[in-house]
């Protein structure tokens, strides 16, 4: 019996390491992009911060919403910022211009950059499929998260639920120096328009 109670223990203890090791881990590809003002931005500026990309459309509504409806982004980038995390939204519609982007910066109040991804190869790179699908690099250049900005789409929790805002709850996680416990959901939005 007492060697039965000490196998099942060892099994316990043993699963979470088996599971540790099971986790991939990908390393997020750099690039280097211009933001609407003309300066360049590169990825690898960023190494030792957490990086948070948030692929972008200004025509499309569920990328607009945390913009325009509420300012959830924003408040995220003012309460992060002393922690070292770093906010980059993507624009890869392909018949987009920069200086739209510069305008709805303007309206909105935006502090951080929009680059200008119209040929679509860091959108390819990262796999982004909708707007705003938000991907968060660890300090490692890990990405520690992709998927949805949270799970209240255009402002709707889903019946019986409690909303969840994904990127605030992962990076309060990742600058509390603990791993992100939600590492993906499915993104929603509008599909990325990429050049044809």
């Amino acid at each position: 019996m007492n060697r039965i109670l000490t196998i099942a223990i060892a099994a316990v203890a043993i699963t979470p390491l088996l599971f540790a090791a099971e986790q991939k881990t990908t390393k997020a590809p750099d690039f280097t992009l211009a933001n609407y003002d003309g300066k360049t931005v590169k990825l690898s500026d960023y190494v030792g911060k957490i990086v948070v990309l948030e692929w972008f459309n200004y025509e499309c509504p569920f990328a607009r919403y945390n913009y325009e409806k509420t300012t959830a982004v924003n408040d995220l980038v003012n309460r992060f910022k002393d922690k070292g995390v770093v906010f980059l939204a993507i624009n890869s519609t392909g018949h987009q211009e920069s200086t739209k982007n510069k305008e709805f910066a303007e309206q909105f109040k935006v502090s951080h950059p929009i680059l200008n991804d119209s040929k679509g190869t860091v959108g390819k790179a990262y796999g982004a499929q909708t707007t705003p699908h938000t991907f968060i690099i660890d300090a490692k250049g890990n990405i520690a998260y992709s998927g949805a900005f949270d799970n209240a789409p255009l402002g709707k929790i889903p019946e019986g639920a409690q909303y969840i805002n994904y990127i605030d709850k992962a990076l309060g996680e990742l600058t509390g120096g603990k791993a992100v416990s939600t590492a993906e959901t499915k993104p929603y939005g509008c599909s990325v328009k990429y050049a044809k």
